[in-house]
């Protein structure tokens, strides 16, 4: 996969870009990720990327020439590769896993991040998305692109040491992860589960797919409305509702 950024501040990707899961994803070929600053590309001789709205109002917007002579330039230089082009924007489609898993299918990604007061309209004619980070907003679409690219790249074939750790995590499977531990069994008075020491797998299963129905039905409840629950999660469920309702009379 390649992912180009467009940005007045390419510093800040120094870092995050080549750390962790996106740094050893780099170092094996598997992702190339070109971070260009756009007010190099603007035929002002100040080099400015800003101007005052039409009709007036507060603050600035970035004009459209710069992002789009710098758009043009990665199309001059990937001819062949088919694009998806996405503009931080805070009244964008809200991203989520899905969206991510999306993405990772893509050959090539290109992330437009804002600054000041918003966009001269025109730049939306550029691109295939419009994505929030959530809502709320920031200084700028930095932050946003690298979250982004995170959730992204971790969904890359090859690029998790274990090919299954994406497929189980929390929102991919549509629900909440089950809960986890690791050695030592006991921890001051803290124990782990007998269930998952006595090596019946079957067992082990049935417990983690309970808790997962658990664990989202205590913090996330608006996901089980959404998820098909089988025969086994409607019997699973209706235990777990009944356990809560009794541990709440027990506090109350």
């Amino acid at each position: 996969m390649r992912i180009d950024v467009l940005t007045l501040f390419p510093r800040m990707f120094e870092g995050p870009m080549g750390e962790s899961i996106i740094g050893k994803a780099r170092d094996k070929e598997l992702l190339e990720i070109n971070v260009s600053n756009f007010r190099d590309f603007s035929d002002n001789k100040h080099h400015t990327v800003d101007d005052y709205p039409y009709g007036g109002g507060a603050g600035m917007l970035l004009k459209v020439q710069p992002i789009y002579d710098n758009i043009k330039a990665i199309e001059a230089e990937t001819p062949d590769t088919k694009k998806r082009v996405i503009l931080l924007d805070p009244a964008g489609k809200k991203f989520d896993q899905e969206l991510a898993e999306e993405f990772s299918q893509e050959e090539h990604l290109v992330f437009i991040c804002g600054h000041y007061e918003g966009y001269d309209e025109r730049i939306r004619t550029l691109v295939t998305d419009e994505v929030s980070l959530g809502d709320y907003v920031l200084t700028g679409g930095e932050l946003g692109a690298m979250v982004m690219i995170d959730a992204t790249v971790r969904l890359l074939p090859e690029v998790l040491g274990n090919e299954t750790s994406a497929q189980t995590d929390s929102h991919s499977t549509g629900l909440l992860e089950h809960p986890q531990y690791t050695r030592p069994a006991e921890f001051k008075g803290m124990a782990v589960p007998e269930v998952l020491l006595n090596g019946n797998h079957k067992l082990i299963e049935t417990w983690r797919l309970k808790e997962s129905l658990r664990r989202t039905y205590t913090r996330r409840p608006d996901m089980l409305e959404k998820f098909p629950l089988t025969p086994e999660m409607v019997k699973l469920l209706a235990a777990v509702k009944k356990e809560t309702a009794a541990e709440n009379d027990t506090e109350n």
